[in-house]
């Protein structure tokens, strides 16, 4: 069975293109059936790259976000893909207030596919520089959705 899953941050250039590049190195390995795709609650940095740290610490992963571009979310995502993780509560309450009505596409904090305890929220490294604690956070993440979709 295929999935479709977004990531959605604030502005689309730190943890939600990271995110993405994770996910979609993981999911590859794994041979699993997925599209993946990030969006912003902003229109901030719309056609820009990912900010150069995250770029730096996925390439220094082995992964490679450079072809990824921000782009800010839609009500028609909530159509084109099965779930929607927002990175913090405040992108969870932006994505609600722009869900189409009647729409039923699963949204949740990313962090909650975690397999153990954790912060609720990914904290957003633009301000606090922490590209390394975050980009590990998102491995988890990812891990435990690619597990839970097995």
């Amino acid at each position: 069975m295929s999935v479709s899953i977004l990531f959605v941050c604030l502005g689309n250039i730190c943890r939600s293109p990271t995110a993405e590049g994770v996910f979609r190195h993981l999911a590859e390995e794994a041979g699993a059936d997925v599209t993946c795709d990030s969006a912003g609650t902003s229109n901030w940095h719309v056609g820009g790259p990912p900010d150069g740290r995250a770029v730096a610490e996925a390439r220094r992963r082995g992964i490679d976000l450079t072809g990824l571009r921000a782009r800010q979310v839609t009500p028609e995502d909530f159509t084109r893909f099965d779930l929607i993780y927002g990175m913090d509560r405040s992108n969870i309450a932006k994505l609600e207030a722009l869900r189409p009505a009647g729409n039923g596409t699963p949204v949740a904090l990313f962090l909650s596919e975690c397999r153990g305890p954790g912060p609720g929220e990914v904290p957003d490294p633009y301000y606090e520089d922490n590209f390394a604690a975050v980009f590990d956070m998102l491995s988890e993440a990812s891990r435990g959705l690619l597990a839970r979709l097995a």
